[in-house]
């Protein structure tokens, strides 16, 4: 297995499809990687020479925030949102839809199972 940046890449794989194996890193930046690193897109993984794993790991952490900071940057700005007690972070901390989407109906995994909710009222014969 290659190692690139701390995260085991999978061998066999199209390299493209290999970075995007890297939180942080999707096809299009994956791309854009491998055309400023001269690495051809098909090859695989683990047939790709140091020179060019090392071009490759250069140019993520030169400019591609990756992993553990990209997580906590991510978390800060919601715990930011909390605490300005924005309408988001309201959203966020209920774990509800934040952008706006509907939730009458649908929205069910940010809600999670359905749960059938009774009138409140018993039942006329439970009463004699």
């Amino acid at each position: 297995m290659v190692r690139i940046v701390g995260i085991d890449i999978p061998n066999n794989k199209r390299i493209v499809v290999a970075l995007t194996y890297i939180f942080g890193i999707g096809k299009t930046s994956a791309e854009k990687i491998l055309a400023e690193a001269n690495v051809n897109f098909d090859s695989r993984s683990d047939k790709l020479s140091t020179e060019e794993l090392e071009r490759v790991r250069q140019i993520i952490n030169r400019m591609y925030r990756i992993e553990g900071d990209l997580k906590s940057e991510v978390s800060q700005n919601v715990k930011r949102l909390r605490d300005i007690n924005a309408y988001r972070g309201y959203r966020h901390s209920r774990g509800l839809p934040v952008r706006g989407q509907r939730t009458k109906t649908n929205a069910r995994t940010k809600r999670g199972k359905k749960v059938t909710v009774g009138s409140g009222r018993k039942k006329a014969a439970e009463k004699t």
